[in-house]
């Protein structure tokens, strides 16, 4: 985590923008400017919406990124929202994480794989690559630990190997994630309290020069007591927490998931910062494409410089 830790310093922000994008959150003259571009280029009447609809999203992170490069330390794209289009909107996934890179961003991938054996061993090369070759230009993912350490330890190994880390799963910020982590055990503690002790074990072996290990966990922001007392239990763990802005989290409920020197923590928001536009009252139908992402632009940067600063006077006090 060494790498994300000195880019956070760099910026004195913990925040990372999640690029999440939807049909819902991209101005429509935008997914139409690239009607015609499209139309010629895929062999099938069936496949143009998907297409066109993968290349605005493209052009909208690109917005997004660039308004946003200066302030923030990292991205984190969700594969699904790429995956939900097929094979044009991976490709789009992968050139989201490649430009980000070229901008100087810390991409995390938000990709939830958990598998085991040779499956979870293709899944990390997410992180290894394929010999010289990476497809995915990520530099950490997110993994579900449900199956137990055969299924995150060929991801440890590839991030160890790659200079990379990952995020695994512990105590979520959706609503029904109690149906499963607050689960009490047999010696009284509760099921993302014994995942967490497991993610804290699977990355002691990895500890950079910070303290902090490769293996890092996903912590809501929407738990904030769960979280601080995590903290404590955790203190070679870094956290990712999601959850903040659209899903009700503040920099104050996320303040105690910080180490005592303000480290140990990175913050995300994705609808809140990419979908701003919307709350603007600035936006019309009349609005040509690269007047509507200049809009994305302007939005997604305000709200990201918001969110720095809060966070900003709730962590480093």
């Amino acid at each position: 985590m060494d790498r994300l830790i000195e880019a956070i310093e760099a910026k004195q922000n913990p925040s990372v923008v999640g690029l999440d994008p939807t049909e819902a959150l991209v101005p429509p003259q935008v997914v139409a400017s690239f009607a015609d571009e499209v139309r010629g280029e895929v062999e099938s009447d069936e496949e143009a919406p998907a297409a066109q609809l993968a290349v605005a999203f493209y052009e909208f992170n690109r917005a997004v990124i660039d308004a946003v490069a200066d302030i923030v330390p990292a991205v984190k794209p969700q594969i699904a929202m790429y995956e939900a289009l097929g094979t044009s909107g991976v490709d789009v996934y992968t050139m989201t994480c490649e430009y980000a890179r070229e901008q100087g961003l810390y991409v995390l991938g938000d990709i939830k794989r958990g598998d085991i054996g040779s499956t979870a061993a293709a899944y990390a090369h997410h992180l290894s690559g394929v010999g010289e070759y990476d497809p995915w230009h990520e530099d950490a993912v997110t993994v579900n630990p449900y199956l137990g350490t055969d299924g995150i330890t060929p991801f440890v190994d590839a991030a160890a190997a790659a200079d990379k880390d990952i995020f695994a799963l512990v105590r979520t910020s959706n609503p029904s994630s109690s149906e499963i982590q607050e689960l009490e055990l047999a010696d009284g503690g509760k099921v993302y309290e014994h995942v967490a002790d497991l993610v804290e074990r699977w990355g002691e072996s990895t500890r950079g020069k910070r303290g902090y290990s490769r293996v890092g966990a996903v912590v809501g922001a929407t738990h904030p007591e769960e979280g601080r007392a995590l903290r404590e239990r955790m203190p070679h763990t870094f956290f990712l927490v999601p959850g903040y802005g659209a899903q009700g989290g503040t920099a104050a409920d996320v303040a105690g998931m910080f180490d005592q020197d303000g480290s140990g923590a990175i913050v995300n928001s994705s609808r809140g910062i990419i979908g701003a536009w919307k709350k603007t009252g600035s936006y019309g139908e009349a609005m040509s494409a690269d007047e509507a992402l200049d809009l994305v632009a302007e939005s997604a940067r305000a709200a990201a410089i918001d969110m720095r600063d809060s966070l900003r006077v709730a962590v480093y006090r």
